[in-house]
C-alpha cells in the first residue's frame, strides 16, 4: 500500500483535494497524466465566479468557501498567484444571481460609467483574480508541505489505483467519462489569445449565452488574456487562428487598445461540463475499499475547488 489515499488527477480540484486530505492526516499521493502546469486547469483564466456548474442547490456554498481561502491567499499574491482584482461582468443583475451573491463583498450593479458602450445592465466586484501557473505551484507546494506527494502516472483503471491504497479519489475531469464510464462528462471547449497587456487593470467579461461566443480580458502578471469560446461537444485542443481573430476584435471592441496588443501566445482547453452537474459521491471498493468521486465542475472548477475539496474530503473520512 502506497498511502491512505490515492487522488487520480492533478489538475486544481485534485490538488486541493489532495491539500484537505493530506492537511487532515492522510498519506497522500497524487497519480496524474500531466503534470500540474500542463494540465487543463493551467490554462484557465481564472476568475472566481460561478460559472457553468451544477447542481446550483450546492454551488453556492462551495463558490463562498473557495471565495474565503482564496481572499486569503490575495495577501501573498507572489507566492499564491492570488490577486483580488476590480471588474465587471456585463449583462449580469443582482436579481439573477443566488442567495450566495449576498455574501460576496463589494458586489453592486455597475454605474452607467463604469460599462463600455453598449452595454446597459452590468455588476462591478473585486474578485479573486488567479494566475494558474503559479498557484498551481503554491498548490503542489502546499500538498508537499502536508507529506503529500506527486506521481506522474497515467491511470488507465480505477483498480490500479485501489490496488494500491484504501481509499482512491477520481478528480480526474474529462478523463472520468472513460474511467467511470460516465456519459454524462461532455466536452466544451475554450480558446484563449494571450497578449502583452497594453495598461488594462481591470477585468472584464460578457457571456453570450445564445452563443459558444464570450468576451473576457483578465490582466495577470506579464500578460492579458483574451477571451474566449464555450464551444460544446468540440474535442480540438490546436487553437484556431480565425478564433483568435475573432477573439481580438471582440475584446478590442470594449477596450480598443487591445487591437495593436502584441500576441504572445494562443490556448485551448477543454471543460468538463457533466449534464447533471458535479459529481461528489462515494462508492464501496470489494475489499472495503472506498471510491470517492469528485469530478465534472465545467467552467468553474477554481471557483468551486475548496469547497468541493472539503465534501469529497468528507466522504472520505467515513
Amino acid at each position: 500500500m502506497s498511502g491512505d489515499v490515492v487522488v487520480v488527477g492533478g489538475g486544481v480540484i485534485g490538488l486541493t483535494t489532495a491539500i484537505v486530505l493530506a492537511e487532515s492526516g492522510r498519506r497522500v499521493q497524487v497519480w496524474t497524466r500531466d503534470v500540474p502546469h500542463e494540465t487543463t486547469s493551467a490554462i484557465a483564466g481564472a476568475l472566481w465566479w460561478p460559472y457553468r456548474v451544477e447542481p446550483l442547490e450546492f454551488v453556492g456554498a462551495w463558490s463562498l468557501a473557495s471565495l474565503g481561502v482564496y481572499e486569503r491567499l490575495a495577501a501573498h499574491p507572489e507566492e499564491t498567484g492570488v490577486r483580488l482584482v476590480a471588474g465587471v461582468h456585463a449583462h449580469e443583475r443582482l436579481s439573477g444571481l443566488g442567495p450566495w451573491a449576498a455574501e460576496v463583498a463589494g458586489l453592486r450593479e455597475a454605474r452607467a460609467n463604469e460599462l463600455p458602450e453598449g452595454y446597459g445592465t452590468g455588476l462591478w466586484a473585486r474578485l479573486p483574480l488567479i494566475d494558474m501557473p503559479v498557484h498551481l505551484g503554491w498548490l503542489r507546494r502546499r500538498l508537499e508541505a502536508a507529506g503529500g506527494t506527486v506521481v506522474t502516472r497515467a491511470v488507465k483503471t480505477l483498480a490500479e489505483a485501489s490496488d494500491r491504497a484504501r481509499i482512491v479519489v477520481n478528480c480526474a475531469g474529462l478523463g472520468a467519462r472513460e474511467l467511470v464510464g460516465d456519459a454524462r462528462l461532455r466536452s466544451v471547449r475554450g480558446q484563449l489569445v494571450l497578449v502583452e497587456n497594453p495598461g488594462i487593470e481591470e477585468w472584464f467579461t460578457a457571456a453570450d449565452h445564445a452563443s459558444a461566443k464570450t468576451t473576457y480580458f483578465f490582466p495577470q502578471p506579464g500578460r492579458l488574456i483574451l477571451g474566449g469560446t464555450a464551444e460544446e461537444d468540440d474535442w480540438r485542443l490546436t487553437p484556431d487562428p480565425a478564433t483568435a481573430e475573432e477573439i481580438v476584435e471582440r475584446c478590442a471592441r470594449i477596450r480598443p487598445q487591445i487591437a495593436g496588443a502584441r500576441i504572445l501566445g494562443h490556448r485551448a482547453g477543454l471543460r468538463p461540463v457533466r449534464t447533471s452537474g458535479v459529481r461528489i459521491e462515494a462508492e464501496e471498493l470489494p475489499g472495503g475499499g472506498l471510491l470517492v468521486h469528485n469530478y465534472g465542475h465545467g467552467g468553474a472548477g477554481v471557483t468551486v475547488a475548496w469547497g468541493c475539496a472539503e465534501a469529497a474530503a468528507a466522504l472520505a473520512a467515513r
